[in-house]
């Protein structure tokens, strides 16, 4: 969907996960915004989503940003989760409350090693 007036905000991770330029933004399961540009920051380490939102949507400051997956193995996009701020984010602003893909190939090796350490016969 091409949105006719847009503002950008930005959002810092400190992963992406598989997160790619173009994918979407959603809030209550409804494209509001695109993922426009994806940068590295060097002096956090961390990952930069630029986010083109939906001029007619307008989200309070302390909203969160999280990298989603649709369905178990579909892309990634960045969901909003509206806060409760009377002051809304402004073009240019940055998204303070984020929250990192959760890397699945981190999650399995973590159930495996967990269930290494239990050893058998403890179940």
């Amino acid at each position: 969907a091409n949105f006719a007036e847009t503002y950008q905000v930005t959002a810092k991770f400190a992963n992406i996960g598989g997160l790619k330029v173009r994918a979407p933004v959603k809030s209550a399961g409804v494209v509001v915004g695109r993922v426009t540009e994806i940068r590295f920051d060097p002096q956090t380490y961390e990952a930069v989503a630029v986010l083109n939102l939906d001029g007619r949507y307008h989200f309070p400051k302390d909203t969160f940003a999280l990298i989603l997956t649709a369905g178990l193995l579909g892309e990634q996009y960045i969901g909003l989760d509206p806060g409760g701020d009377e002051k809304m984010l402004a073009a240019g602003d940055a998204i303070a409350k984020t929250q990192s893909a959760v890397v699945l190939e981190k999650l399995i090796s973590q159930f495996m090693f967990n269930k290494a350490s239990e050893g058998p016969g403890n179940n």
